[in-house]
């Protein structure tokens, strides 16, 4: 049995996106751009193995930080969100207007996004952690949070 002390564990990333909201009712239905913040919360107990350099840690955060950047920051940073089920996906051509136009099958909401981040993420953790929170600040005063607790379990894709 292990006596490890179950650890919480935040790292704090950031990127640069610009969205529209396809029929929403204000400014934001208009195409224009934010500076995200999120925060992954992870959970874990740390190595105990003295013999393992990561001895003492729940995860390596250059690891957490690889894990992030390959399913969110890379695919995000500096792209024009839309719905893929909107006249907006008609942004979506050759690359030559906007470089990176991402058509996403959802409104591309603060709320959305963070879900879609979280079913991106669990599938690709270490089996020694679990994605405990995220929390994507859209603005310095505005953001969505999602718990795992408050959710139901997302699927690790069997071998």
């Amino acid at each position: 049995m292990n006596h490890s002390p179950l650890i919480r564990l935040t790292k704090q990333f950031r990127f640069e996106a610009a969205h529209a909201l396809w029929n929403y009712d204000g400014a934001c239905r208009n195409i224009h751009g934010h500076s995200y913040v999120l925060d992954v919360t992870l959970c874990g107990r740390p190595l105990d193995n003295p013999e393992n350099p990561k001895h003492g840690m729940v995860i390596d955060f250059s690891v957490l930080k690889k894990i992030v950047h390959e399913q969110i920051i890379d695919a995000f940073d500096h792209a024009l969100m839309v719905n893929a089920n909107t006249p907006h996906a008609g942004m979506v051509t050759d690359g030559k207007i906007f470089g990176k136009v991402l058509a996403l099958p959802y409104q591309p909401t603060c709320e959305n996004l963070i879900d879609d981040f979280a079913k991106r993420l669990v599938p690709v953790l270490p089996e020694r952690v679990a994605l405990h929170s995220l929390r994507l600040h859209e603005t310095t005063t505005s953001y969505a949070e999602w718990h795992a607790s408050d959710n139901p379990p997302v699927q690790k894709p069997t071998e």
